[in-house]
């Protein structure tokens, strides 16, 4: 296991680091994004598809679609777990080979190891963000 931190005092510092993100991660691999609302999980997202060639502009947290995809290299999966229970029936796992994963609000399933989970927590004027390996 490895842990890195990151401070980002802006939302445009948050979209960079998540623009530096975008080459850490493959298909395959699963990214938890914790933090409380409006810790800027969605601008991390942001900012990664960013890097990979979607319009920010274009990119929202699928809070009521639960799943948004995207056609860059690698794919792109970003779900939001918010207003649901638990993950039973939404078919997540149907792309956890084939895309890089990132979901919000990941305490509503349950996961296997190997993920990559990114905390994000206030810290003066911005955010602490913690990325850790398992």
């Amino acid at each position: 296991m490895s842990q890195e931190s990151f401070y980002a005092a802006n939302e445009a510092e948050m979209l960079a680091l998540g623009a530096s993100f975008a080459a850490r991660f493959s298909a395959g691999d699963l990214v938890l994004l914790t933090g409380d609302l409006g810790a800027g999980k969605t601008t991390l997202v942001r900012g990664l598809l960013s890097a990979l060639g979607v319009d920010p502009d274009e990119v929202r947290s699928p809070t009521f679609s639960l799943i948004q995809q995207y056609e860059t290299n690698p794919p792109v999966l970003h779900a939001d777990l918010y207003r649901v229970a638990n993950t039973r029936g939404i078919g997540l796992e149907d792309y956890f080979d084939s895309h890089l994963c990132l979901v919000e609000w990941p305490d509503r399933g349950e996961w296997a190891p190997p993920v990559y989970r990114i905390q994000i927590t206030w810290e003066g004027e911005g955010r602490r963000v913690e990325l850790r390996t398992e």
